[in-house]
C-alpha cells in the first residue's frame, strides 16, 4: 500500500452517521458526553470535569492528526449534527491488524448507533487498510461494550488477566475480534 489512507483522515458516512475529523468547534458536544461519570466508568480516560479538560483532549487529538497517522473520528448524528462520540482504529501495519475503540454518549445507546459506526470502521479497515484482523478490548463488566462487539460480528477470544492499567489499577480485559474473511461472509 503506497499511500496512507489516514492522511488526511477520511470522512466516512452511513445512513444515520458521519464519521469525521475532530474540530475545536466540537468542544461542547464532546464535553457533554465525556463529562458523564457513568459513560467513563469502564473507559481508560478520566471523566472530563471542566471544559478545559475537553479543550486539552481536543488539542491532543489535533496534534495527533498533524504529526502521526493516528487519531479518532468523531461520530456525528446526522439528524441534529451533534457529535455524540468517538471511534478509533489503532493500526499495526506490520501485522495487518488494528484495535477498535469507541465511546458513545449514553443518550444514544440502544439505537444501533454503535453497531452502525463500528460497521463503517470494519469496512474501512478491511477494504481500505487491507487488514486481516480487527480486535477490541473492554472491561469485563462493560456489558454494553461487549454486546456491541458481538452484534458487530466479533468473536470472544478470551480474558487477558491483569493486562491493562486503568485509573490506577491493574485489571482484566475481555478481547473480541473479527477476521477479514468472517466480515466478508457476514456482509455478502
Amino acid at each position: 500500500m503506497s499511500e496512507n489512507p489516514f492522511v488526511p483522515l477520511p470522512t466516512l458516512e452511513s445512513e444515520r452517521l458521519i464519521l469525521r475529523k475532530m474540530e475545536r468547534t466540537d468542544l461542547q458536544d464532546i464535553h457533554n458526553y465525556a463529562s458523564d461519570l457513568k459513560l467513563s466508568k469502564y473507559l481508560t480516560w478520566e471523566t472530563h470535569r471542566t471544559l478545559a479538560d475537553t479543550e486539552s483532549f481536543i488539542e491532543h487529538i489535533l496534534t495527533q492528526y498533524k504529526h502521526t497517522d493516528k487519531g479518532p473520528w468523531v461520530i456525528v448524528w446526522k439528524e441534529n449534527t451533534r457529535v455524540i462520540g468517538t471511534i478509533n482504529l489503532g493500526r499495526n501495519q506490520k501485522h495487518y491488524s488494528a484495535e477498535l475503540a469507541f465511546a458513545i454518549s449514553r443518550n444514544y445507546w440502544r439505537k444501533g448507533i454503535g453497531t452502525e459506526a463500528v460497521q463503517q470502521l470494519l469496512l474501512f479497515g478491511f477494504e481500505k487498510l487491507e487488514l486481516e484482523r480487527i480486535y477490541a478490548r473492554c472491561h469485563p463488566e462493560n456489558i454494553a461494550s461487549y454486546k456491541l462487539m458481538e452484534k458487530s460480528g466479533m468473536t470472544y477470544e478470551g480474558t487477558l488477566r491483569k493486562s491493562m492499567r486503568r485509573k490506577g489499577k491493574q485489571e482484566d480485559v475481555k478481547v473480541y475480534s473479527i477476521l477479514k474473511d468472517e466480515f466478508k461472509n457476514q456482509n455478502m
